[in-house]
């Protein structure tokens, strides 16, 4: 694959990067990225992967957009509310970049669908607001064989990793939270607040994460960091790597 003039103009402050060059700028061109979540932590994250040049997106949200949503969620307006976030954040894409190929799905991950919600990607980004949708987006990638981006955020606290339970070596999110967490039994932004810029903070940082897996073998920015939880304190501020161990006992990726 080539890029044509006006792509090489458009993504030319990434390709003078001898981190990412021509070569990565076309990796990031024919990557899949599914983006599980268009609100406070996809909002962002969509708004650079697609900046960046992601050729395919698929956005799953089953949400409608709510006037409070807009202190945080940066890509919707006061016209939208009441609309599926999904479709809004396509169109949102469609705008930005013509060239690019998005798909909105309005659609609840579940066990039953989640194998085809994630067929194709290179790589899922996973920024849902519930632990119970993580556990079973990151049992589907490990058994799938696609690699993590979970970005989550409570109050003025953020957590990005990158995961690949798939590989032998290697945790899954479930190394990282354990099995206490399969019911719909967490904490919301209704009842603890966040702070906009926060989420904006962990949704940008997920997005380097995860263009971080579609540079591997391509670029120098290509190491993705597998099975390190980046914790994000945004009251210091600060950022903390933290190394999590594969569990061999994992129900999710303790048999590879």
């Amino acid at each position: 694959m080539s890029l044509s003039p006006d792509r090489l103009e458009r993504f030319a402050r990434h390709i003078v990067l001898p981190e990412v060059g021509g070569t990565g700028q076309v990796a990031l061109a024919q990557g899949h990225i599914v983006l599980i979540g268009c609100g406070g932590i996809g909002s962002p994250a969509l708004q650079y992967l697609a900046a960046a040049g992601i050729g395919q997106l698929t956005l799953i949200d089953s949400d409608t957009i709510d006037l409070s949503n807009l202190q945080r969620q940066t890509i919707f307006t006061p016209a939208d509310v009441g609309h599926a976030k999904a479709k809004v954040a396509a169109a949102w894409v469609h705008r930005f970049d013509p060239a690019l190929q998005v798909r909105a799905i309005v659609d609840r991950v579940t066990r039953e669908n989640v194998a085809a919600l994630l067929a194709g990607a290179d790589v899922v980004l996973d920024g849902c607001d519930n632990f119970a949708t993580r556990l079973i987006v990151s049992d589907a990638s490990v058994a799938a064989g696609i690699p993590l981006t979970s970005v989550a955020i409570g109050r003025f606290q953020g957590q990005i990793a990158n995961f690949a339970g798939h590989l032998p070596d290697q945790p899954c999110y479930r190394c990282f939270v354990g099995d206490a967490f399969d019911a719909e039994d967490c904490d919301t932004c209704a009842a603890d607040g966040v702070l906009g810029a926060m989420a904006g903070m962990a949704g940008t940082f997920g997005a380097m994460q995860a263009m971080r897996v579609l540079l591997q073998g391509h670029a120098a920015l290509g190491d993705p960091q597998f099975g390190t939880i980046h914790l994000l304190d945004g009251l210091t501020p600060s950022l903390r790597p933290l190394a999590i161990a594969k569990d061999p006992g994992c129900k999710g990726c303790g048999a590879t």
